[in-house]
């Protein structure tokens, strides 16, 4: 983990409620796809977790959507603000176990993850499949992006206005996979559990305290005992996972 402060390049509304920010600093520490960083907001006590969506170099991304007091005063931040930043929290996903055509889900703002994911299997030579899974056309966000990665993106949204009608799960069908990563909401996570037909990697979204397993006020139950989210997850295996 390191502590240090980060530049804003760009921070842009890319979806409903959804915003992309770009910053420069210390990304030396995020060392895998899957990371975390805790972000310090003036005026609030508890940092602000959010998924690391990709880095290269000393530009990190970060994918974030409009729920509350800190990201909406993240969401109001011009370029040229300074952020005092976490990095290097979280396990990460283990590329190792992908196989030749792993499977990318994300659901919301589980997608982002899985952009980087997606750079790094195919820079692996690795052929990924993806799915993204939103409620509505309004929410949508980086299919062309996925798109310019891999030549199977699948978009599914709940209520049926873009793409495949229905939940991630509705759009599993004909694809042929060796492994599969995701990211998203618990009941989302909890339905690949069931339906997916290979071993895979979980990411949980939990509110956190500190970030890096001191409070404990992230567990989950696996059949290794509970496991704090931010510091032995956010990824955990499919098969340790107590529901």
């Amino acid at each position: 983990m390191l502590q240090s402060i980060f530049t804003i390049n760009e921070n842009v509304k890319i979806a409903k409620d959804v915003m992309k920010i770009n910053l420069s600093g210390d990304t030396s520490h995020i060392t895998k796809s899957g990371q975390f960083v805790n972000i310090k907001i003036d005026g609030l006590f508890l940092r602000r977790p959010i998924s690391v969506c990709d880095v290269e170099g000393n530009i990190l991304t970060l994918i974030y959507k409009i729920v509350g007091e800190g990201t909406e005063k993240m969401a109001n931040m011009p370029e040229g603000t300074k952020l005092d930043i976490l990095t290097g929290l979280g396990n990460g996903y283990d590329l190792s176990l992908s196989g030749d055509k792993p499977l990318l889900v994300g659901g919301g703002v589980g997608v982002p993850p899985m952009y980087y994911l997606c750079r790094l299997l195919v820079k692996e030579g690795k052929k990924p499949s993806v799915i993204l899974g939103f409620n509505s056309k309004d929410d949508v966000f980086y299919e062309e992006e996925f798109k310019k990665l891999s030549g199977d993106v699948r978009v599914a949204t709940a209520d049926g206005s873009y793409g495949i009608k229905g939940f991630v799960t509705d759009a599993l069908e004909a694809i042929d996979y060796t492994h599969f990563y995701s990211c998203g909401p618990e009941p989302m996570l909890k339905a690949l559990s069931d339906k997916t037909i290979t071993s895979g990697q979980l990411s949980f979204e939990e509110r956190m305290g500190c970030g890096f397993g001191a409070c404990m006020g992230c567990s989950c139950k696996t059949k290794y005992g509970n496991k704090r989210i931010c510091k032995d997850g956010p990824v955990l295996i499919k098969e340790e996972i107590i529901w």
